[in-house]
């Protein structure tokens, strides 16, 4: 019974992925047919250069926001955790996530005009890095608790500099945390629409920016092409995450 149920939850999360699939590969696929007439891979050999744009611009902002966002939440929640005014740098952080992501651009849009940064690469990039940098430090706020602080002055304590401190004691220590943060920060950025959209004013066009165009276009196949292509970076960080924990669950079972 338990091995069914398992089973059922695994299928139906499954399911929008395999529709995504099968939708991308279908030659004509219309209601009420449960499948489509037919299966072709022109849809993903006849892409055209604006898709493979859109797949570089997609990747360059998540790889470089996932980046920057946890080294600045890492470095400024090490100092900002045990200041006097830390609460708030709290209430700071969670303003961005007071509007939706589209609301948000459009506050902050009148800025980017004026500086010339709409419609450009580093526009959307520092908007998305404001979006995800207070959720990186928000991420790291907590982890810098009590024994964090302890095992720094431990380290102090026995002639180790700040450098090596951190490198040779805080990094280590959070590499779960920094990984997972990475993870988080990348996949935001990899799923914008909001900022990327407004900001870019359709001139830096995304692979999300190119699924919406697509769909308004009724082009349903082309939108499913790219729609996985924005779903298979999640899971493959998905399994990878899990393939770390297990690991390092393991290794510690055997230290243990």
């Amino acid at each position: 019974m338990k091995k069914a149920l398992l089973y059922s939850i695994c299928a139906l999360f499954a399911l929008p992925f395999a529709y995504l699939a099968l939708l991308s590969l279908a030659t004509q696929w219309f209601y009420p047919a449960l499948l489509p007439d037919g299966l072709t891979f022109v849809h993903w050999t006849g892409l055209h250069a604006g898709f493979f744009s859109a797949l570089a611009y997609s990747g360059m902002l998540a790889l470089t926001i996932g980046i920057l966002s946890t080294l600045a939440g890492f470095l400024s929640a090490q100092y900002i955790a045990w200041h006097p005014w830390r609460r708030w740098a709290l209430v700071l952080a969670y303003l961005p996530y007071a509007f939706s992501p589209v609301i948000y651009a459009h506050c902050i849009k009148f800025f980017f005009l004026v500086s010339n940064l709409a419609g450009q690469v580093t526009g959307v990039m520092l908007a998305q890095f404001i979006l995800c940098y207070p959720f990186a430090f928000l991420l790291f706020f907590r982890h810098f608790d009590a024994n964090l602080r302890a095992m720094e002055d431990l380290s102090a304590t026995l002639g180790a500099s700040r450098t090596a401190t951190f490198f040779r004691v805080l990094v280590p220590v959070s590499k779960d945390a920094l990984r997972l943060c990475f993870a988080q920060t990348f996949l935001i950025s990899w799923f914008d629409y909001g900022l990327s959209s407004v900001i870019g004013l359709g001139q830096v066009r995304t692979l999300t920016v190119l699924t919406y165009q697509y769909i308004g276009e009724a082009n349903t196949y082309l939108a499913a092409v790219t729609a996985c292509m924005v779903c298979f970076p999640p899971l493959l960080l998905l399994w990878l995450n899990q393939r770390f924990v297990f690991r390092s669950e393991t290794l510690q079972s055997e230290t243990a």
